[in-house]
C-alpha cells in the first residue's frame, strides 16, 4: 500500500486488460462512485453502460442554439425588409421568406456550431490547464497498451485509504495517489 498524502486529487489504478477494465468500471459504479474515469488506448464496447454514463446533452444544446440562430436570422431579415427599410421589389410582399432561407440556414448552422463547441467546453469543465494525471509516469502508457481507472478526490464517497483498498480489491495494480502540487 502507498503512503497516502493528506491532500490528494485522484487515485490511479492500472488494470491488466480491457475485460478487467470493463468489470472495474461496473464495480466502481455499483459501489456508488460518480467522479471516476476509465482510460483505454481504444474504445471498449459497453464501457458507457458499465460506467453508468448517459447520453450527452450536446445535441439538445446544439439544437437550441441552431433554433436561436435561425430565428435571429429570419427576425433580422424580416425587420430590415418590412419595418426598417420597406421596399417593393418586383411586386413581391415585404416579407418574402424564400429569399431569406440561405441566410437563415447559415445562421442556424453557425449557432449549432458555436453551441456545440462552447457546450462541450462547459460540460467538460474546460479549459483545465493541468491535471495531476499528467504527472504520473505510468499514465503515459495509457495510449499505448495500458488500462487505467482514476477516481477523483471530489467524489462524495472518496476516502484516500478506503478508495485505494477498494481499487486493489477489484484488481487494480500499481496504485498511484496523485496530488496537484
Amino acid at each position: 500500500m502507498l503512503g497516502i498524502p493528506k491532500k490528494t486529487d485522484c487515485i490511479l489504478a492500472r488494470f491488466s486488460d480491457p475485460a478487467a477494465l470493463l468489470e472495474a468500471g461496473r464495480k466502481i459504479r455499483e459501489a456508488g462512485y460518480r467522479k471516476f474515469d476509465c482510460h483505454s488506448p481504444f474504445p471498449i464496447h459497453g464501457m458507457d453502460q458499465a460506467m453508468g454514463l448517459t447520453l450527452s446533452p450536446i445535441g439538445w444544446i446544439a439544437g437550441l442554439c441552431a433554433l436561436v440562430g435561425g430565428t435571429g436570422g429570419i427576425a433580422l431579415q424580416w425587420y430590415a425588409s418590412t419595418i426598417s427599410y420597406p421596399l417593393v421589389i418586383s411586386g413581391k410582399p415585404f416579407f418574402s421568406f424564400q429569399a431569406y432561407v440561405p441566410v437563415t440556414f447559415a445562421l442556424a448552422v453557425l449557432g449549432a456550431a458555436f453551441g456545440s463547441v462552447f457546450g462541450m467546453f462547459f460540460l467538460n469543465r474546460l479549459p483545465r490547464w493541468h491535471h495531476p494525471l499528467f504527472q504520473s509516469e505510468g499514465f503515459r502508457k495509457f495510449s499505448d497498451d495500458a488500462f487505467f481507472v482514476s477516481i477523483e478526490a471530489d467524489d462524495p464517497l472518496y476516502d484516500a485509504i478506503k478508495t485505494a483498498y477498494f481499487l486493489e480489491s477489484i484488481g487494480g495494480m500499481n496504485l498511484e495517489v496523485l496530488k496537484d502540487e
